[in-house]
């Protein structure tokens, strides 16, 4: 036990000091806020829109590339196909939109998540109660969710946490691009909890369908189901962007 409890003294802190702190400090292979160097782009030029798989990225003629961050799964196909090498991915992990709109990147700064509105945050006071439902994911966003529920992001110290009931939640997490077999339970988890109520859109699944857009058999994402107040980009986010997001919503970040 003694033994146990030195080594424990020499680990130190073990939670990120985010968002007081500096950020973490995310790996060269992160994959976040897109950047197109506009010296290079000649906007005459359609590969980077013709190797996206999705459709979250379109060209206007002379123009830079729009991208559709809710669509798009930050694979890098688009900058790998770029003739110039215009289209790279940097270290910006800021992503969270309060609209669906607002993930539409044009090359300018991205507008970030706006807090609730007064009332419904006096209302929740310094709680939030989260839902999560699978709503047809992979897995991906489920796990890199409930990675801020380990010490190392302990989110549960912002008043954040996950619960079993609806009945005890403040909002619902969607992943998924929500299936048709996994509507009804989405509305009925819905429905069950108390208002006011938030829901939020995590992943590009959620958001948009992901890479299972135009699927019969996905109904293309949370918002076909639910009114969702804040769109979490990315396949799978990382936790950092999503804990920035709910941050962001409940006003602890501007």
């Amino acid at each position: 036990m003694l033994d146990l409890i030195r080594a424990r003294l020499r680990q130190g802190t073990r939670t990120t000091h985010f968002p007081r702190g500096a950020p973490p400090q995310l790996p060269e292979r992160f994959r976040g806020l897109p950047r197109v160097d506009a010296e290079r782009c000649g906007g005459d030029c359609r590969a980077c829109a013709d190797a996206c798989s999705t459709g979250a990225l379109s060209v206007r003629p002379g123009g830079l590339p729009t991208i559709d961050l809710g669509l798009c799964l930050f694979c890098t196909d688009c900058g790998q196909a770029c003739p110039r090498g215009a289209l790279s991915f940097t270290l910006d992990y800021r992503l969270a939109s309060r609209s669906r709109e607002g993930l539409l990147w044009t090359g300018e700064r991205l507008v970030l998540a706006q807090a609730l509105s007064a009332r419904l945050r006096r209302l929740l006071g310094r709680s939030l109660r989260l839902r999560q439902v699978s709503a047809g994911g992979c897995g991906a966003c489920e796990a890199d969710a409930a990675v801020l529920t380990t010490v190392g992001w302990d989110m549960g110290r912002f008043g954040i946490a996950f619960v079993a009931s609806p009945r005890h939640a403040d909002g619902i997490l969607v992943t998924g691009p929500v299936t048709r077999n996994m509507r009804l339970a989405l509305e009925k988890t819905w429905e069950a909890i108390p208002t006011p109520k938030i829901a939020i859109a995590c992943g590009a699944c959620a958001i948009s369908g992901g890479p299972y857009v135009g699927s019969p058999e996905a109904l293309g994402g949370a918002g076909a189901v639910v009114p969702v107040d804040l769109f979490v980009p990315g396949c799978p986010p990382h936790p950092l962007t999503l804990l920035d997001g709910l941050l962001r919503l409940l006003g602890r970040i501007r």
